[in-house]
């Protein structure tokens, strides 16, 4: 690359210097010889507004002075793709120039994981007992070591108990190790190739050949980029329809070659953008899945980091599939299905639970063939570590897939992806299955659902013999379980189920017989502060919120029982021994009425005069009378409830005549019919009216009322009659 600078200016008598610049690129190279008046005088330049052909004297057409400087400059030379000095005897190391693929500059910068935050105390303690030993000079090496001690404890700890959203924040990590770095930490020789042969190089696929333990590969990768700079230009490894054709093009040349295919999973997906869907990228992908189950060489693929849908499958369909030990692969994206399914990422970690993404759920199902360890902290924290445990992985495989014939590996291939999954025999499908995933659908109880529960507990609660009653014990405990699963499902929903982890784990780490401290504490006020502001939001978590009002009713009505019935002992120890007899006595009185025996009249006064003395007992025991009501026997006498049964069967056949008479059978089928669909709609609720008025219009029979009244008039009468005084106090009833 050479580069002419030209400097041009006109000088006249009396007047200042005015210069132009012009500047020039030229590809060719320029000799030593060559002069620059030459290519000058070849030249159109334009001076003072017209345009000279040729520079043959120091004055133009106006007089005045024309000064030309001209500079050849040597230009840096490319050294990509080839150098001038090319060694052909090269005998290791890969082939720096064919890549674009440099060492960093800058070591990158360490990056935390939010689930990560435990550990970092514990590091800046390390960093600070540290100081202080090189600033004092004393000995703290037991301290030092008990510190690194608790700190691998806890980071075994925590990585030994990951949930799914934490492994794919792993794989996500900006640090972790690359497509390009594994290769060149297990090959001995790399060369890199590059094109689709239809005019286009996609930097997000990588693909070469390679040499491990003296033998040939053909590598295919999703490459991401170390820093901002290279993702943006390896498009966050998310390839166009063009690295798809470049791979598929790698795997055709390795298959003619009998080069036996090592791909690397690490992508998000496939480009999605306007472009890639008008160039095929649904295409492309189909062509490498058809392609892939024919090839007639061994394929090994290792997900390094994330793999997503289409974009990673159109690379692995293999004969052996292994995945890092926090590498992930998925359909759709945690955040995509959160948003579909919930309509919030925010849900990202529970859709993450239910995709099953991690490798060790792959391998339960038999999808992955073997997992590879990566070490504490993930594969960022020993690189080459990680890549060495691909190599033993790969060579592994490939020894056992070399002696099979092509026959058997194309059948072996087949058999592998026809063993995924699982189906059922001998149960019915149901046609049409509809599911509504609307959050205050899918997460909130019936109204109706909630009182019923509500009234059922109560009931249980005020009839409950003594406080502790098992039955009702078993309710509320499954109360609390109930509103604990949806505590914590609200927690994953708004995003704070790593903060919560990391609280717990700092509350266990403080001492038992001791408050918490101010830091601490504060850190679960405003974490519970988050999460009300959260629930109070209109029309957010329903559900939880009506099961949350009614465990608080719940526990008022216990607390409320319980002081009923300490109040309750209270009373019957200050009662004398001759009123609890009376008041017995009365009891029995009470049962013989129910079952029709006479009432005697001298029980009448003694109840009275029991009643009093009661009222006195009550005053001594500084309780506040503040009324006095009568108690109803709800159980009738034998025959009032005979005669109410028969009562109930003359007005039932009545009823049947008029329905009879008055041609309303067919419109209750009618109604039987509508009400079977579940229907709600305006006819049932017409023919329900019709139904009803044309009944009390033909139920006109005075002596059926009559009967009901004369009824109605002995029951009251005889629960007049039957009764008995209560007391009630200010603080219970007794």
């Amino acid at each position: 690359m050479a580069t002419i600078s030209l400097v041009a200016g006109n000088c006249g008598r009396g007047r200042g210097c005015e210069d132009r610049r012009f500047e020039f690129g030229s590809n060719s190279y320029f000799g030593k010889d060559f002069l620059a008046s030459e290519l000058l005088i070849r030249s159109f330049r334009r001076a003072n507004g017209y345009w000279s052909k040729a520079l043959k004297g120091s004055r133009n057409d106006n007089g005045k002075k024309f000064r030309v400087i001209a500079k050849v400059k040597r230009g840096k030379k490319y050294d990509y793709p080839w150098p001038d000095d090319i060694d052909p005897n090269i005998t290791d190391g890969h082939l720096t120039y064919l890549s674009y693929f440099k060492p960093l500059d800058e070591k990158p910068k360490p990056v935390t994981l939010p689930f990560e935050k435990p550990l970092v105390d514990l590091e800046q303690k390390i960093i600070e007992v540290c100081r202080m030993a090189d600033e004092t000079g004393l000995d703290f090496t037991d301290q030092i070591g008990a510190l690194e001690n608790k700190y691998q404890q806890a980071l075994k700890d925590l990585y030994t108990h990951l949930t799914p959203i934490q492994r794919l924040t792993i794989a996500r990590h900006p640090n972790r190790p690359t497509v390009l770095d594994h290769i060149l930490n297990i090959t001995e020789k790399w060369v890199e190739l590059h094109g689709d042969r239809a005019g286009y190089d996609d930097p997000a696929m990588v693909t070469g050949i390679g040499s491990m333990d003296g033998k040939s590969y053909m590598f295919i990768g999703h490459q991401k980029g170390r820093n901002t700079k290279e993702n943006i230009l390896r498009n966050f490894a998310m390839p166009t329809p063009h690295g798809y054709r470049k791979a598929l093009r790698m795997m055709k040349y390795a298959d003619h070659h009998g080069l036996p295919i090592i791909t690397f999973v690490d992508t998000p997906g496939a480009f999605a953008d306007l472009k890639s869907e008008e160039l095929g990228q649904g295409e492309a992908i189909a062509h490498n899945l058809r392609t892939m189950f024919g090839l007639k060489v061994p394929i090994v693929t290792v997900v390094v980091g994330e793999g997503g849908s289409g974009g990673a499958l159109a690379i692995a369909c293999p004969n052996k599939l292994f995945m890092l030990e926090n590498s992930v692969l998925y359909v759709a994206s945690p955040e995509a299905c959160a948003a579909i399914l919930w309509k919030s990422s925010q849900a990202a970690p529970k859709a993450a639970e239910k995709l099953r993404i991690t490798a060790q759920e792959h391998y339960k199902r038999k999808i992955a063939d073997g997992i590879i360890p990566e070490p504490l902290g993930g594969a960022h924290a020993d690189p080459v570590w990680t890549s060495q445990q691909i190599k033993l992985a790969i060579t592994q495989a490939m020894e056992e897939l070399t002696k099979m014939d092509t026959e058997e590996l194309l059948r072996h291939r087949m058999l592998k992806f026809r063993s995924i999954g699982g189906f059922q025999e001998g149960k019915p499908v149901e046609p049409e299955r509809k599911h509504n995933m609307k959050p205050s659908d899918a997460s909130m109880l019936k109204a109706a659902d909630i009182e019923s529960d509500l009234e059922r507990i109560k009931k249980k609660i005020l009839e409950a013999k003594v406080p502790s009653d098992p039955i009702t014990d078993q309710a509320i405990e499954k109360l609390k379980q109930d509103v604990d699963k949806e505590v914590t499902r609200a927690f994953i929903s708004m995003g704070l189920q790593e903060k919560l982890e990391s609280l717990k784990l700092e509350l266990s780490r403080a001492p038992a017989n001791q408050h918490l401290n101010r830091n601490l504490k504060e850190k679960v006020d405003k974490l519970m502060h988050e999460f009300k502001q959260n629930l109070s939001r209109p029309g957010a978590y329903l559900g939880l919120k009506q099961k949350l009002e009614k465990l608080s009713m719940v526990s008022r009505l216990v607390e409320l029982k319980e002081k009923s019935e300490k109040l309750k002992t209270e009373i019957n120890q200050k009662i004398p021994a001759e009123v609890k007899a009376k008041l017995e006595q009365l009891e029995n009185a009470q049962e013989g009425l129910s079952k029709g025996d006479p009432l005697d009249k001298d029980l009448v006064a003694e109840a009275v005069k029991a009643k009093k003395e009661l009222m006195e007992v009550l005053k001594s025991a500084n309780l506040e009378i503040v009324g006095v009501r009568k108690r109803e026997v709800t159980a009738a006498p034998p025959e009032i409830q005979e005669k109410i049964v028969n009562v109930n069967k003359e007005i039932g056949g009545e009823i049947e005549r008029i329905i009879d008479v008055a041609g309303l059978r067919g419109k209750i089928e009618e109604l039987k019919a509508e009400m079977a669909k579940g229907s709600s709609s305006q006819k049932a609720e017409e023919l329900e009216t019709e139904i009803k008025e044309g009944i009390l219009a033909a139920l006109d029979n005075t002596a059926l009322k009559q009967k009901v009244e004369k009824l109605r008039t002995e029951f009251a009468s005889s629960l007049e009659v039957a009764t008995d005084d209560k007391v009630a106090a200010e603080n219970g009833r007794w």
